[in-house]
């Protein structure tokens, strides 16, 4: 199954391109489900179509989809009915641990969301939705293709990244290693007189540590693309590089960028102007997306805001005229071998879009710890490079080329 998540700057127009695209898939014989994290009315008013407030749960932590057009199925990311499971499996899982500590359990009313709880129920509603058209329990037989209508740009960057990152900590703080001494806990617990909470910890922590994995393969997938939404204007080159290279970081592909809310040629001086505007700034899109093969696809400004079906389908024609595309691939880091020369390893981490002077690096171990603007992220180094020490980087055609100096007491030179 197909998956392409919509984001882009606030107020540029993700909910309408979101349903667009799934709906021009749908006109193309495709079963498509479209999910929203919208709270709001706007998905309701754009597809013409109400969608449930509740119903989700924790195996499919969306509500029940609503067949908005032939072959199009919508609903709403349900994060409460998620944070509510998910609390309630952790005070089980510690009931032991509270007993001990003399703390109240809470009832299932008194939970409410966190904040945070919103990106966690988006990549659960991923992993559900790939595990419905796996298993075929949908409406029919299963999904191909799954549009998310994202959070604003740089929150999605940061919710993308978050099952690496989770994983990560739980690793840290629960290393599967430190189970061989659950053989110990039963005599603790005697000795102790309570029962010991920790083997129901690793328990959740593997659970989850799978659940995540899985989450992770979907994001990872070949057929998973970013559409990056934007309405051209004169900033709007420079706030869509910031989440480009946010996405690149963690290895996110850009499917295609939509412009949106483009205006026709007006006799009107003032309207003349914001066409000429936009124009220009579309043209500079076009030659920064396009000449790394990264699609532009326009889509008009209908002269209203585009909702109902009325309205959706005049957006979905235009956006049925270029194809939901592949993403383009993104190069993956490489090491370059230049001890013979310069007594130097080179490891080439791609990041389009990325500023010189917002770029950070700390070598953490066996790690690299790289920021890009807001976004940071814990690259483990790769076995050669940890026998080396950092000793430079530079951005170079849209990589950062991080330099390395072998360490001659780890790795002495041939001859020495």
């Amino acid at each position: 199954m197909r998956t392409v998540l919509v984001t882009g700057p606030g107020g540029a127009g993700r909910t309408t391109v979101a349903a667009a695209t799934a709906l021009a898939a749908a006109r193309a014989g495709r079963r498509v489900l479209l999910l929203t994290t919208d709270p709001g009315p706007v998905p309701d008013a754009v597809l013409g179509t109400p969608l449930p407030d509740g119903g989700g749960d924790a195996r499919r932590p969306y509500t029940p989809p609503v067949e908005a057009a032939p072959g199009l199925w919508a609903a709403r990311i349900a994060t409460g009915e998620h944070f509510t499971a998910l609390a309630g499996e952790l005070q089980e899982r510690g009931a032991a641990l509270f007993d001990l500590l003399g703390a109240a359990p809470l009832d299932p009313e008194e939970f409410t969301e966190l904040p945070g709880a919103e990106p966690l129920a988006v990549l659960a509603a991923l992993r559900a939705a790939h595990g419905d058209s796996v298993s075929g329990d949908v409406p029919g037989d299963a999904w191909d293709l799954l549009v998310v209508d994202m959070p604003p740009g740089h929150d999605t960057v940061r919710l993308l990244a978050l099952p690496g990152q989770l994983r990560r900590y739980l690793r840290r703080l629960l290393p599967p290693e430190r189970q061989a001494a659950r053989a110990l806990r039963p005599v603790l617990a005697q000795l102790a007189g309570v029962p010991m909470p920790a083997q129901r910890l690793y328990e959740l922590a593997g659970r989850w540590d799978a659940e995540l994995a899985a989450v992770q393969d979907v994001l990872d997938a070949e057929d998973t693309a970013v559409h990056m939404v934007a309405e051209p204007g004169p900033l709007t080159a420079d706030a869509l590089r910031s989440v480009r290279a946010g996405l690149a970081l963690h290895g996110r592909r850009i499917g295609a960028l939509v412009a949106n809310r483009l205006l026709p040629d007006a006799a009107d001086p003032w309207l003349a102007g914001l066409a000429e505007a936009q124009r220009a700034a579309l043209k500079g899109l076009r030659e920064e997306y396009g000449d790394e093969g990264v699609p532009v696809v326009e889509l008009p400004h209908l002269g209203a805001d585009a909702v109902g079906p009325g309205g959706l389908d005049r957006l979905a024609a235009v956006a049925g005229t270029e194809p939901v595309s592949g993403p383009v691939p993104l190069p993956l880091p490489v090491v370059e071998d230049r001890l013979a020369d310069e007594n130097l390893l080179v490891w080439r981490l791609p990041l389009p879009g990325a500023a010189r002077d917002r770029i950070g690096l700390v070598r953490r171990g066996d790690e690299l710890i790289v920021s890009v603007g807001p976004f940071r992220r814990a690259l483990a180094l790769p076995s050669a490079l940890r026998r080396c020490t950092v000793s430079g980087a530079g951005l170079r055609d849209g990589a950062l080329c991080v330099r390395f100096t072998p360490d001659p007491d780890l790795w002495p030179r041939t001859g020495s």
